[in-house]
């Protein structure tokens, strides 16, 4: 089988940051890496789950809303998805990102879709661990550009 994108990234350089993973016609898919490949740390499953329903939850409610597809984890628990159309630039996504990630950090209330009858899981879940989680993405991308989206080599 042909080796998908994602395997062709040298995951022994990656870094924390954001990056364009691929571009599918009007699809471009943003790799949000918040962990280390292979690092020994990774998201855990409550943490990710929570950032999931939070990101995905203030993405889709911002002004750039209609270009949001989809939000999620990754299956290595290293990051995070973000596909968008590509009526949104570079430099709105990483400030979409950005303005995401403060406003986890920042976030006090209830857990977006955390109903019994909304989620699959709604028991598994860590607020304070995803508002650290963004904390830390937030001060990854304070100075990030359009420049560092490409992977480095």
């Amino acid at each position: 089988m042909k080796k998908i994108a994602s395997f062709q990234v040298n995951h022994d350089t990656l870094t924390k940051g954001m990056y364009v993973s691929r571009i599918d016609g009007d699809v471009i898919t943003y790799d949000i890496r918040m962990k280390l490949p292979n690092g020994g740390e990774y998201l855990t499953t409550g943490s990710a789950h929570t950032l999931e329903h939070l990101f995905a939850t203030y993405a889709r409610n911002s002004e750039y809303g209609d270009a949001i597809i989809y939000v999620g984890p990754m299956g290595c628990r290293t990051g995070f998805y973000l596909l968008t159309r590509d009526t949104l630039s570079g430099e709105q996504a990483i400030a979409l990102t950005r303005e995401s990630m403060r406003f986890i950090r920042d976030y006090g209330g209830e857990i977006p879709g955390n109903k019994k009858e909304e989620c699959g899981n709604y028991l598994d879940h860590d607020l304070s661990g995803a508002k650290a989680l963004a904390g830390e993405m937030y001060d990854v991308l304070k100075n990030w550009t359009e420049k560092d989206l490409q992977y480095k080599e």
